[in-house]
């Protein structure tokens, strides 16, 4: 994914895998609507599916963005719910 230095919009992408059209379609509408990563790491798939990975890039996307108190925080709640 290719983003601007500090912000979620999406500039390019490039997908090499099985299945990459089914992927760089979502890619494509996110770039035609002025979606950011933070978009697609908000959306609920109904079942796994090849998209799933593009989940995965923008949450790991969201992840860089938390401040290490946040981070803190996050871990702390999460091992209270376990």
């Amino acid at each position: 994914m290719l983003t601007r230095k500090g912000k979620d919009r999406i500039l390019g992408a490039t997908i090499v895998a099985d299945h990459a059209g089914e992927l760089i379609s979502q890619v494509t509408l996110a770039i035609n609507g002025e979606l950011g990563l933070g978009t697609i790491g908000k959306t609920i798939y109904p079942y796994p599916t090849q998209s799933e990975a593009l989940k995965k890039v923008a949450s790991a996307y969201r992840k860089t963005k938390l401040t290490p108190l946040i981070k803190r925080l996050f871990e702390k709640w999460l091992s209270w719910n376990r």
